[in-house]
């Protein structure tokens, strides 16, 4: 029997011997953090006095007489880490190895010790830093008020009037000159997109230099914060790679494009027949004729060979306005929300930043790539403009258009016609956003088991870009939430706890779904024989990553039709108590949910923290993090084995980016066939995607072994073998 990846191999005595951890932070002593017990997890889900009074004396403990298996660190172990700190504030692996041997500690103990005595001291130091800088502010304000008043009080040595420069100061005087300067730079943009887009444009912003993302922080601090999310991965595929930023000559045309796509996204939104005729199944559906007739200009005619993908979509989600312009405009931003769509993103130059100290008018040069979870459906590569404007009726938009005429090229496959949405201001803090998604594409390349989802237009269209920002708006609002129940049993109510833990699961799920789908630039390995569930495997390099085990990774993915409606399927792939039916790893033990997060009004949105309690009592229990979502065009049930230690220091709020993860999981889709909602209990099918991510070599540079492939193979088949055995006799 298989046995579990060489990640849990190489912490399997922190398993077996959970270790107490002091980490030391502004307002606690090294004694005072909270611990988790194999015996006492609950005290790790209470809230962080709740959890403090429980450990912080021996008459708090429920069972005084039982001996406790943890210990705090002494004075003595704490004075030598930081006199050896004074000398050496990053020690490598061998000097960790000997302080441990020295102080009775293991040496993740004396990681973690490191790792947070560094963050304290940069607290400390950037505390000094401000205060100092406040006190610099101040004598820089007064000295300010006294030339002011020395200015205002001057007068002429001639006459004993007051001084013109009392009238004006100097930045007053600056400012009259930058603005007379970008009254001229505006004029002459307008200018230019008149002469191309055949009418004037008002107010246009400036063409300026880019300027840096900003993280989204909405309860769960830096939101993705990964440039081009999975690029590390896979790399760009030909024809992202042989895009550059625009030159010079291409910016009027690309203000062109830009101006004329905003008019035909708007447009589209609003009109209802013929432009859009509606389905038996309430799906708007684009008439094509009418579209030609209504917008003759526009990306010319659809190149041979391509089908027209356009669909449309309207809900109300629970976020303001200007957030969800904000995630729409920030790369980083953008790709973290959509994970699940966009598999890889970056911005390729800011031509204009926006006025007024927003997005209006902003416009940006991009590159990315889409995905369907699933190594069977190539991913769609585009090069676009993206376009943000306010209206005058308060509404935001954003529009994305091809800019492949600028950069002709064979290997395109996909051209994005004007799509995006339109945004309208709710009350309570909700927004109306009406999606629009008109892409030409070649999708010959798609595998016959997809084929009926992409065309469709379910794998790519409007009602999977609105379904996941509904989902994860909701999972943003949970984070943010104040009001925990205390009442239910495993609910983590540790306010920092709960965004740490939230934000491992999001780079859990980000790393998942941007190493299943199918990328232009790397092609997956067939392992066995033929068929439509053949294994696939592509082998990675993971190096000085603190967020993945150094060596040689294996991922590997398999995709196959199952006839199970996918709410069913989904619901017995998240359930804890029929988890042993498929999982290997958990060798036949009992599964058991030690704490968990809602994520939104489905039960199926959660991150949970799962213990196996392995039949086998010489085996050590493991933590299993998991995290599962679902909406209407699709749900994902991902997880990864996690160490005892590392999850105590995310549950009392420690920063989860050392935590090494490699997620395995399961994309559910529909099978397209169904007339009913891809998620209803009609007589519809799933498309299931297994996917394991397994450290096969702990040394980079190592080869990867047949018996290691060999040994993955077996696992995903095994796995695919017991989840058709149980689903078939659930649904006998």
């Amino acid at each position: 029997m298989f046995h579990q990846p060489n990640m849990m191999e190489g912490h399997h005595h922190l398993l077996l011997h959970p270790l107490a951890m002091d980490m030391p932070t502004q307002n606690k002593s090294d004694s005072d953090i909270p611990r988790i017990r194999e015996d006492d997890f609950d005290s790790a889900t209470k809230s962080g006095s709740e959890n403090h009074e429980a450990v912080s004396g021996d008459d708090q403990d429920p069972r005084p007489k039982k001996k406790k298996r943890y210990h705090r660190h002494t004075q003595h172990q704490i004075q030598e880490m930081e006199a050896f700190f004074k000398e050496c504030p990053h020690p490598d692996d061998k000097q960790r190895k000997e302080l441990s041997r020295q102080l009775g500690l293991e040496p993740l103990q004396i990681k973690f010790w490191f790792q947070n005595k560094r963050t304290q001291m940069k607290t400390q130091h950037e505390r000094h830093e401000n205060s100092l800088l406040r006190a610099e502010n101040e004598k820089l304000g007064a000295d300010n008020m006294r030339y002011r008043e020395a200015l205002n009080n001057a007068s002429c040595p001639n006459c004993g009037g007051p001084t013109a420069i009392g009238e004006m100061s100097f930045d007053e005087h600056h400012l009259r000159i930058e603005n007379a300067r970008l009254r001229e730079e505006i004029d002459r943009i307008s200018a230019i997109a008149a002469k191309y887009a055949g009418k004037p444009v008002v107010n246009y912003p400036l063409l300026s230099p880019p300027v840096p993302s900003r993280p989204l922080e909405i309860g769960i601090g830096s939101f993705g914060g990964q440039p081009g999310i999975g690029s590390e991965m896979y790399g760009a595929g030909d024809l992202l790679r042989s895009i550059t930023s625009p030159t010079e000559a291409d910016k009027p045309i690309i203000i062109e494009l830009a101006v004329s796509a905003m008019e035909e996204l708007v447009r589209m939104a609003q009109m209802g027949e013929p432009l859009w005729m509606t389905t038996l199944d309430g799906t708007n559906v684009l008439n094509e004729d009418e579209y030609i007739r209504s917008f003759p200009r526009g990306l010319g005619p659809k190149p041979t060979g391509f089908k027209c993908e356009a669909s449309r979509e309207t809900t109300v989600v629970i976020m303001n306005h200007i957030n969800l312009v904000e995630i729409l405009m920030d790369v980083n931003q953008w790709s973290t929300v959509f994970s699940g769509i966009v598999s890889r993103a970056m911005t390729l130059e800011v031509l204009s930043t926006g006025v007024a100290g927003n997005y209006n008018g902003a416009l940006q040069v991009m590159t990315a790539e889409f995905q369907v979870p699933s190594p069977l459906v190539p991913t769609r590569e585009s090069y676009f403009a993206r376009y943000c404007k306010q209206h005058a009726d308060g509404t935001w938009a954003v529009v994305d258009v091809s800019l492949d005429n600028l950069r002709p090229s064979p290997s395109v496959k996909c051209r994005r016609r004007p799509s995006g949405c339109l945004i309208q201001e709710m009350p309570n803090g909700y927004s109306k956003v009406t999606w629009v998604e008109h892409v030409e594409v070649d999708d010959r390349s798609v595998h016959n088991l997809y084929k009926q989802l992409v065309s469709s237009g379910h794998a790519f269209g409007a009602e999977r870009w609105v379904a996941n920002l509904d989902r994860q708006c909701e999972r943003l609002a949970s984070a943010m939430a104040t009001n925990i129940p205390t009442g239910d049993v495993g609910v983590i109510t540790n306010q920092d706890g709960r965004k740490s833990m939230l934000k491992l699961a999001e780079r859990m799920v980000i790393s998942f779904c941007s190493g299943v789908s199918a990328p232009t630039s790397h092609t997956w390995t067939t392992l066995s024989g033929t068929g439509a569930d053949d294994v696939r495997v592509m082998t990675r390099k993971s190096v000085d990553d603190p967020g993945r085990p150094s060596g040689i990774v294996l991922s590997a993915a398999t995709s196959f039709w199952l006839p199970v409606p996918p709410q069913r399927v989904f619901d017995f792939l998240r359930d804890e108590n029929s988890r042993n039916e498929w999982d290997i790893l958990s060798n036949g033990g009992v599964v058991q949910e030690m704490a968990h997060i809602a994520n939104g009004r489905n039960t199926g949105n959660c991150v949970s923290l799962l213990r196996v309690n392995s039949a086998n009592s010489s085996q050590s229990n493991m933590l299993i993090l998991q995290e599962s979502c679902t909406d209407l065009t699709g749900s994902f049930v991902i997880y990864a084995p996690v160490d005892i230690v590392a999850m105590n220091v995310v549950l009392n709020g420690g920063d989860p980016e050392y935590v090494a993860l490699l997620p395995s999981g399961f994309a559910i889709l529909s099978d397209g066939t169904s007339s009913s909602s891809p998620h209803g209990d009609g007589n519809g099918g799933s498309l299931l995607t297994v996917a394991f991510q397994i450290l096969v070599d702990s040394v980079p540079t190592a080869k990867l072994s047949l018996g290691s492939v060999a040994t993955v193979n077996n696992l995903i088949a095994c796995t695919v073998e017991r989840i058709k055995a149980s689903l078939s006799c659930e649904s006998a």
